[in-house]
């Protein structure tokens, strides 16, 4: 296996894209990204995207976007993972460059989740879920992060206060962030005082819906040493899990199994652990999952996750930034876009590019993206060269 570079990527600003395509906005930061790369022509695509056919009715990524870019013949496919799939998209581009078969490949992540009503986005994203028990019976994500989030307060005491500082401090980043789709701060108050969806979920406990796309170009790093305008970063490990589609399947329902067995694999693949790791971008689609995620990472003990944005420990500053690009909270959550976003702010904070949000001295960075309760999740982490 060939040791395997990012040189490029690309983004741009998220939110109420109304005025522009699926195929648009993705095009936008593929050009971004080849551009930020250098490089004049990529070999194959891979485009993560959960559900386009039930938010805009295309399907057939892969083509769309090839010849939209103007790359077609190369190969190019959709990769679809749930929320998780921006983050399986980059991992196959990675397994591809890693392998030999093709040198420079993109990586993109695309959705377009505001063009129908809250009902039809309500009913698009269920379907990550498990349909055949779960939502028949009417449960929604509110709903099954409401019950892990009750579930982790009655085991271990997190409170709803604890719950609020992670929407705090993710708004806080994201109002550094100029490509958020919400760079605004929020109080304690504001968050816990907001809309009741499921209790105890707020409204300002959820990630938004979003349009938007990321894309990254990789390569071979002795390649990237010699086409690179900007530093190269490499991958250290790219790892991949899964769980049980219905979280009343498992023994542990505020566990997170899948996101504690890729994190396992990556720290291995790297040689690496928990106290490496200069920051983490995680998947907070709901202020309990972050909780849940840097416990499974092993950032925090089991029932302690709580305490980290109430001490300041995830800060930009603190013992481990938990992500300090505003997180799926404050930048957006276009569901097939967040995995490559994600990798996205790991390469711009490690070549010291993210100013007010910057972590000041990282080397190392790690992201962590999950599709519906964690049914899948993909772990990478990034280092300095």
């Amino acid at each position: 296996m060939r040791d395997v570079a990012v040189i490029g990527v690309g983004m741009q600003k998220w939110g109420e894209l109304w005025e522009k395509s699926l195929r648009d906005i993705f095009t936008e930061s593929a050009l971004l990204a080849i551009d930020d790369a250098g490089v004049d022509h990529i070999d194959a695509m891979y485009v993560g995207c959960m559900t386009s056919g039930l938010f805009v009715g295309q399907e057939h990524l892969g083509s769309v976007m090839a010849d939209y870019l103007g790359v077609a013949p190369i190969p190019s496919v959709r990769v679809e993972s749930a929320c998780a799939s921006g983050g399986v998209a980059f991992r196959q581009a990675f397994i591809d460059v890693a392998s030999g078969v093709h040198d420079i490949v993109l990586a993109g992540g695309v959705e377009k989740m505001n063009d129908i009503d809250g009902g039809g986005a309500t009913h698009a994203l269920s379907t990550a879920a498990d349909a055949e028990y779960e939502v028949y019976h009417g449960v929604t994500f509110p709903g099954l992060y409401a019950m892990m989030a009750v579930d982790h307060m009655h085991k271990y005491g997190t409170t709803r206060d604890q719950l609020s500082h992670v929407a705090v401090k993710n708004h806080r980043n994201g109002s550094r962030n100029p490509l958020a789709q919400y760079p605004y701060e929020l109080t304690l108050e504001q968050v816990a005082g907001s809309l009741l969806v499921a209790d105890p979920i707020t409204i300002l406990d959820c990630s938004p819906i979003t349009d938007g796309a990321a894309a990254a170009i990789l390569c071979p790093l002795d390649m990237a040493k010699r086409l690179s305008k900007r530093p190269p970063v490499k991958v250290l490990a790219s790892a991949h899990a899964t769980d049980t589609i219905a979280l009343h399947s498992r023994p542990d329902i505020s566990w997170l199994s899948a996101v504690e067995k890729a994190g396992e694999k990556a720290y291995k693949a790297a040689g690496l652990g928990p106290k490496d790791i200069s920051f983490v971008e995680v998947h907070d689609c709901f202020t309990i999952a972050e909780i849940c995620a840097i416990e499974a990472l092993g950032f925090f003990e089991r029932g302690k996750g709580g305490r980290g944005a109430e001490s300041g420990e995830t800060a930009v500053g603190g013992r481990i930034p938990v992500n300090p690009s505003g997180g799926l909270k404050s930048k957006g959550h276009p569901v097939g876009a967040t995995g490559v976003a994600q990798v996205l702010e790991v390469v711009k904070q490690l070549r010291g590019e993210c100013g007010g949000r910057q972590v000041k001295g990282a080397t190392i960075g790690m992201t962590q993206n999950m599709g519906g309760v964690a049914g899948s999740c993909a772990v990478h982490i990034l280092g300095s060269v």
